[in-house]
């Protein structure tokens, strides 16, 4: 498969990861109003920096499953109650806990960007969406594990959650009115994707019986 539609891939794949409203990019572009616009940028790479080494850690782990099938199957289980309790958690539980107002104080261009490192370290989704996208992607043929293509789909991924970063910094003033902004409703959001996923991992595993 050539680079550049390896790029694209991980391009796409990051971009639309990062498309719902979450900490990251709300983050991203609550900085930029009230710190400046430089601040905002130099948070997003800090979340870029970190996701570069998430989704590699990702697409590592995505070739190891691929090299061992048996493995699948234990993983699917796994992953089954996982979103499970994640969309009990997110449906019930977080939209019940009011969110905390927290002023950060961090001023410095290079806390900024640390800030956006330890923010995206912190959310450990990527991960495991990243790993799926790889295996799916490898299972259509589009992807191969081999390490020029995971370098190229990595820096895609990275740039594409780059981009939808500053989309949000760019647009936050016609974004942040929306009800989809607010915490329980992008508990809501989450909380449905996880269900759906949960029902198809479910099928998948009544489908193997």
């Amino acid at each position: 498969m050539n680079i550049t539609t390896v790029y694209l891939l991980g391009f796409v794949t990051a971009l639309i990861g990062v498309v719902p409203p979450g900490l990251l990019n709300m983050s991203a572009a609550k900085i930029s109003i009230k710190e400046g616009h430089v601040r905002g940028v130099i948070f997003s790479l800090g979340v870029c920096f970190t996701v570069i080494l998430q989704t590699y850690m990702a697409a590592i782990f995505a070739r190891y499953i691929n090299n061992h099938p048996e493995v699948v199957k234990i993983l699917q289980r796994v992953a089954f109650v996982i979103f499970v309790l994640l969309s009990v958690y997110f449906l019930v539980v977080a939209k019940k806990t009011p969110k905390p107002s927290i002023e950060s104080h961090i001023k410095s261009k290079h806390s900024r960007f640390f800030h956006g490192v330890f923010l995206s370290a912190l959310n450990v989704l990527p991960i495991p969406y990243q790993a799926y996208m790889t295996l799916t992607l490898a299972s259509f043929g589009w992807l191969t594990f081999e390490t020029i293509n995971i370098m190229s789909y990595v820096a895609g991924a990275a740039m594409g959650t780059f981009v939808m970063l500053y989309v949000y910094i760019f647009f936050f003033d016609k974004i942040k009115s929306r009800r989809m902004t607010s915490h329980k409703g992008m508990n809501g959001i989450i909380g449905v994707i996880t269900a759906v996923v949960a029902l198809i991992t479910l099928i998948n595993i009544i489908k193997e019986w």
